[in-house]
């Protein structure tokens, strides 16, 4: 065995209702005076709560999916203006993506309060859209100095957009599994993270007010995190990326369908993986001996998660144009990574994009 792991400096608090009690402490704790609050309007009644207890001197509200350029720029314009010396942003990945855009140019910490299962929170990823193209990079500074996790913000996310936020936190734990810097390390978090939340999703589902499955999820989409900070971006979120930040689909369905169809593409050349994926997904059965077919496994499990859940299914739903898969492919190819477990080739991807457009079944594409 032979690996190099960096382990990231965060501090993660998990303590449902009683956010705004840590945010107050850790704010103090940094010493912080003039605090940046970023909230979209979904978040907009708990950040009146905050900004009560906190020294707020920068409301700001613009905050948009895959962090347009000019977003950023207006952002970080209003912070040098007003001198603020910590950003806090509550709400999903986007609000955090406006915190990081802030960040990775004024160098400023950054309290982020998760109202999602993005976990944007606990990587040093950032990402910036401009002229139909996302660029992402890796920076340490963007990296939230605090996260405060607290299920009782996560209530108020529908059931719909609840299952997708976390099959886009399992895509992160899918992809560690064999993204460029994938270790046993990473891959020991993913795999936990997977397990937490193929448990705590159904349980979202079934009681989207009760705290042990939002806390669940909340834990899993974490570690999940964590994981892909480490192992980097992978085959599944090159393709989201480019249907994001080139067509402008909402991040979180989009992972959520692309994610079965790049397991059953990548799982048969991975097979212990998929087998310890298949595991922590809840399907041991059959996984005793080498002939099993692990790939199988791991993607009837998939499915049978997606089944229970009622997770999205066709990108078509989520507002692609047929003619885009060419261009889309085209895009994918060029940013994979070369270390994909099967090779990644423009029919191939545009066979997979083509089925999750349809809305086909992905076992039935392998």
């Amino acid at each position: 065995m032979r690996f190099t792991h960096e382990t990231l400096a965060q501090r993660v608090i998990l303590d449902a209702g009683r956010s705004l009690e840590h945010l107050e402490a850790q704010v103090a704790h940094l010493g912080a005076s003039r605090v940046m609050l970023v909230a979209g309007g979904s978040a907009s009644s708990y950040a009146d709560r905050a900004a009560v207890l906190l020294p707020v001197v920068l409301r700001w509200t613009e905050v948009v999916q895959h962090v347009p350029v000019a977003v950023a720029e207006r952002a970080r314009a209003a912070a040098a203006d007003t001198g603020v010396d910590v950003v806090v942003c509550v709400g999903g990945g986007s609000a955090v993506g406006v915190a990081k855009a802030v960040a990775l140019t004024t160098r400023l910490p950054v309290i982020a309060v998760p109202t999602t299962y993005a976990g944007s929170e606990a990587t040093p990823v950032w990402g910036l859209t401009e002229d139909r193209r996302k660029t992402t990079g890796v920076d340490p500074v963007v990296l939230p100095t605090v996260v405060v996790y607290d299920s009782d913000l996560t209530r108020s996310l529908p059931v719909d957009l609840s299952v997708a936020s976390g099959l886009n936190a399992l895509a992160h734990c899918v992809d560690s599994m064999w993204a460029p810097r994938s270790n046993p390390v990473n891959q020991a978090l993913a795999l936990e993270g997977a397990r937490a939340l193929a448990q705590g999703l159904p349980h979202v589902v079934g009681d989207p007010m009760g705290t042990p499955g939002r806390d669940q999820c909340l834990y899993g989409a974490y570690l999940a995190a964590t994981a892909f900070a480490s192992a980097g971006s992978g085959l599944h979120h090159k393709i989201c990326h480019v249907l994001g930040g080139t067509f402008d689909l909402p991040h979180a369905p989009t992972h959520a369908v692309v994610l079965p169809h790049v397991l059953a593409f990548n799982a048969p050349a991975v097979p212990d993986q998929a087998r310890r994926l298949a595991i922590a997904l809840g399907r041991p059965a059959g996984l005793a001996g080498p002939d099993d077919d692990a790939a199988a496994a791991a993607t009837d499990a998939l499915a049978a998660l997606r089944q229970a859940v009622g997770a999205p299914r066709a990108l078509r739903d989520l507002g692609l144009p047929l003619d885009a898969i060419p261009e889309v492919a085209e895009r994918v190819v060029a940013a994979a990574p070369a270390t994909n477990p099967r090779p990644v080739t423009g029919p191939a991807i545009e066979t997979l994009l083509r089925a999750a457009w349809e809305g086909a079944d992905p076992r039935s594409q392998s």
